[in-house]
């Protein structure tokens, strides 16, 4: 089969390389400097499995920044671009999805545009009425940042938004290419495929927020967080998983797509969903007076990244808490070894470990790690479990 993949981000690049394992794909991106590493075998993202691949397993696979060449070679064109949310209009930019559409059509009409980019509910068929094609299939993804192509092939479940052979065609090859013989399957209608992705990564949000809100009601009463959390997580309904306190839900994914499905509930009776979006401003702001109250002079912000074996900053949640140290007038630095500037949002970004231990008087981490185990009594964590 003939793939192409646009948009090499963590989605993007997840497909292209699964993919590529049996078919032949050609992945495409804007930034040059991405193709290059990629022409070199070499991954623009952290994530273990990805690298690995590029560098052992023999794929046929062609990364390019040649868009017509791309839209030509490919009967299934999966769409990866990002779209981010915008708050000013409560809804997705999603520009990039129908700049590939756009341009596509004209140059390859008979080819399937697969939309792997989260979109409204609604978008997809929206879409397809403004360009006249009924080309144009829905099909969300479920990956983890820094664990990506794993989560491909290994996937808790393939959903596409169409009922139809060419849907069942497409996830067949998902399937075949992943490491699973059987994998549960689900063909919905577009829109029904656009609200599971949203409805599940707000279910994934409303857990992150119920523990950090059991943490901070444990912290201020001065009871201990993880035996509560052990004791409630015994019930198997409820289980010992996804459950360790955080600075807030952030990433890429959940904040934008809680925010997005708030929109969509617009005339729609609901308190849940926006309960879910105003717990993460309240937690960030517990985190930030707990700070204030060391009466810290310098805080320490020790990595911008959500998660282990990750490079992914965008949306962190630990930006929110920054920025509420600073309105209240607190130096801030920061240690992020995959950041090469020398500041970030007016920060000083401290390039070496010791220095910044003792420039700070706090030093704030989202997971504790071995090496900051030797200025433990400087440290403010919610990490209970030591693990994501």
């Amino acid at each position: 089969m003939n793939i192409s993949v646009f948009g090499l981000g963590y989605v993007g690049l997840a497909n292209a390389v699964l993919l590529a394992q049996h078919e032949n794909v050609v992945a495409y991106d804007i930034v040059e400097e991405k193709i290059d590493l990629l022409n070199k075998k070499e991954s623009p993202i952290v994530d273990k499995d990805i690298s690995e691949f590029l560098e052992h397993k023999d794929l046929k696979i062609d990364f390019t920044t040649d868009f017509e060449k791309a839209v030509k070679h490919g009967e299934f064109c999966i769409i990866a671009t990002p779209t981010d949310y915008d708050t000013t209009n409560n809804y997705f930019d999603t520009s990039t999805v129908e700049n590939v559409i756009e341009k596509g059509l004209a140059i390859n009409p008979e080819a399937v545009f697969i939309i792997k980019s989260t979109v409204p509910v609604g978008y997809t068929k929206s879409i397809k009425e403004k360009y006249g094609t009924d080309n144009i299939i829905f099909s969300p993804e479920f990956l983890r940042e820094g664990k990506a192509l794993y989560d491909n092939l290994h996937p808790s479940r393939i959903i596409v938004g169409e009922q139809s052979e060419r849907a069942a065609l497409f996830a067949g090859a998902l399937l075949c290419n992943s490491e699973e013989v059987e994998v549960p399957t689900l063909f919905t209608h577009s829109t029904e495929a656009e609200a599971i992705k949203l409805f599940a990564n707000t279910y994934l949000a409303l857990r992150v927020s119920y523990f950090n809100e059991l943490d901070t009601y444990a912290e201020i009463r001065g009871l201990d967080t993880k035996q509560i959390i052990e004791g409630v997580g015994l019930d198997p309904r409820i289980g010992s998983h996804y459950n360790n306190p955080s600075f807030g839900y952030g990433g890429y994914c959940l904040p934008k797509d809680t925010k997005q499905l708030l929109a969509n509930y617009d005339q729609v009776p609901n308190n849940i969903i926006g309960a879910i979006v105003d717990s993460n401003r309240t937690r960030k702001d517990f985190i930030a007076d707990q700070i204030l109250a060391k009466d810290p002079k310098v805080v320490g912000i020790y990595r911008l990244t959500m998660k282990a074996n990750s490079d992914n900053f965008r949306y962190s949640s630990i930006q929110g808490v920054m920025k509420r140290l600073k309105a209240k007038g607190v130096e801030v630095v920061v240690y992020e070894p995959t950041l090469d500037e020398d500041d970030f949002y007016n920060s000083k970004v401290v390039k070496n470990l010791d220095e910044f231990k003792n420039l700070s008087d706090v030093i704030v981490t989202n997971r504790l790690e071995s090496e900051l185990s030797d200025v433990i009594e400087k440290i403010y964590t919610r990490d209970i479990f030591n693990k994501d």
